[in-house]
């Protein structure tokens, strides 16, 4: 198999409920590139290299030859500037910390942790809503009824988005979704106007918001944000608009396919399911797992050169692009033991799940709150679980991979 054939068939969606063997084969060269393709590194220790290489830029702008457009996740059709996981240093070291301030150490060291009451709430209430009286058997789409919804409400607690408008973030955040990931039956045009419309109205909503959070703020995310002013000053209404959009968009997106994978990993695997629910304690570990078995990103496509480097003896010149495949590098035999087995006691989980270096995910502390309550509750109030079918019907996107629909049957719920 030639290189561009091992690359066509990762990217195919015939391979996306299991692209662990095209990985393997992609490991045996380390750095592959063929005409001009992207360069692609599988290996674990070269992508935890080149994470941390400041020669290494997130700026498409720094990018010389436009390729693997099939695997862009613009903005198109937003005037907003780049977030700052678009940028490279200083700017985005700039835009980082502003918007840490208010979400984690060391100046809001409590922010996630004290949501977890709330967070807790909110899957009660969605589980107590999959089967009507608890105990019908009938079908329960996972991803529909709770791992889509779940985070979406949590970013809205978080960034203060009033109760009463939730329900139409709810349609903004579903329909920018859908945009990253297009069903090839669907007519481009249309569903680029109807993200594009999406994307309007959710910025007419977050400009409305945060003028009124300047003018009251509250004690909520987005109100920090809109009226600090911390050493690197404060963020324009865009910079704001952007950041408030990354995090919605990033912050759900992951947390679905974290959630759902995970679910789908324990339905195969009944003994983890069953220890999670005599052992609730167990869901830390068996979440950083998960980040390594089955990472809710797949690889990061967009990154760029900035000089000539070498990697495995390979030199990928500067303005190149360069595709990073996280879920690779996590199933290296050469960092990992027995890599395709899924170990809720591995001791040794230092995976790339949620990226590395500066861009490492923002947001990592509450997606994984997010995932240790979910996997803990449906484990223990499900009852007798079971998939429906097996696989599922997947994504088409190769980098947010996770199943679209995650179809269930029980004997009930318990209290």
């Amino acid at each position: 198999m030639t290189q561009a054939m091992l690359l066509r068939q990762i990217l195919d969606y015939a391979n996306r409920a299991d692209p662990y063997p095209l990985y393997a084969e992609l490991r045996k060269t380390p750095v592959v590139h063929e005409g001009d393709g992207p360069y692609v590194v599988s290996t674990y220790f070269e992508i935890q290299n080149l994470l941390h290489d400041p020669r290494i830029s997130s700026d498409a702008r720094n990018l010389t030859a436009q390729v693997g457009d099939e695997l862009s996740q613009g903005e198109e059709g937003t005037t907003l500037p780049p977030s700052f996981l678009k940028l490279d240093p200083p700017e985005h070291d700039r835009l980082r910390r502003m918007t840490n301030r208010p979400f984690g150490p060391p100046h809001s060291p409590r922010r996630v942790d004290a949501m977890r009451g709330e967070l807790a709430a909110i899957v009660s209430g969605l589980i107590d809503g999959l089967v009507d009286g608890g105990s019908d058997g009938g079908r329960i789409d996972l991803v529909d009824q709770f791992s889509y919804p779940f985070p979406v409400t949590v970013i809205c607690r978080l960034l203060g988005v009033p109760r009463e408008d939730e329900a139409r973030f709810h349609t903004w955040a579903d329909t920018l979704a859908a945009s990253l990931d297009p069903s090839p039956d669907e007519d481009p045009t249309e569903r680029n106007r109807i993200a594009t419309q999406a994307r309007t109205e959710l910025g007419m909503y977050l400009a409305g918001l945060i003028e009124e959070r300047r003018k009251a703020p509250g004690d909520d995310m987005l109100s920090e944000l809109a009226t600090a002013q911390g050493p690197d000053g404060a963020m324009t209404t865009m910079e704001l608009l952007s950041t408030a959009a990354l995090l919605l968009i990033a912050g759900h997106e992951t947390t679905v396919n974290l959630i759902t994978n995970g679910m789908l990993t324990l339905l195969r695997h009944p003994d983890a399911l069953q220890r999670l629910r005599n052992e609730p304690r167990l869901s830390v570990p068996i979440v950083e797992e998960l980040l390594r078995y089955e990472p809710p990103v797949q690889l990061v496509p967009q990154r760029t050169t900035l000089a000539d480097i070498e990697v495995g003896g390979v030199t990928i010149p500067k303005g190149a692009s360069l595709w990073l495949v996280l879920a690779s590098g996590n199933r290296d035999p050469k960092r990992f033991t027995d890599p395709d087995r899924f170990d809720p006691d591995r001791k040794d989980i230092q995976h790339l799940g949620f990226g590395s270096g500066i861009h490492s995910c923002f947001g990592a502390p509450l997606a994984r709150l997010e995932a240790q309550l979910a996997l803990t509750e449906l484990a223990r109030r499900l009852d007798n679980p079971r998939l429906v079918e097996d696989p599922p019907p997947y994504r088409q996107n190769a980098v947010l991979r996770g199943p679209r629909h995650l179809n269930i049957t029980c004997d009930g719920l318990r209290p």
